[in-house]
């Protein structure tokens, strides 16, 4: 059977690996650099948008309907 190797990977560190990952995908890999592209694009387009959206109308206490549902004070 297999022995489960467990490691712990935290913050910079787990974030340069996804990254040196991604780019070795994206090397070996030329047919997946349009559609890397093309999510990368919807990606920022979105964070745009909501970062706009919550610049000029944020929300507020009175747009909130129910603002303690369990019923604690």
């Amino acid at each position: 059977m297999f022995i489960p190797i467990k490691v712990h990977l935290k913050g910079t560190t787990g974030l340069l690996i996804a990254a040196a990952i991604i780019v070795a995908v994206l090397i070996g890999f030329p047919a997946y650099r349009p559609f890397f592209a093309i999510s990368i694009g919807i990606g920022v387009i979105v964070a745009v948008l909501l970062y706009l959206r919550n610049k000029y109308l944020p929300i507020r206490d009175k747009d909130v309907e129910n603002k303690r549902p369990l019923g604690l004070d």
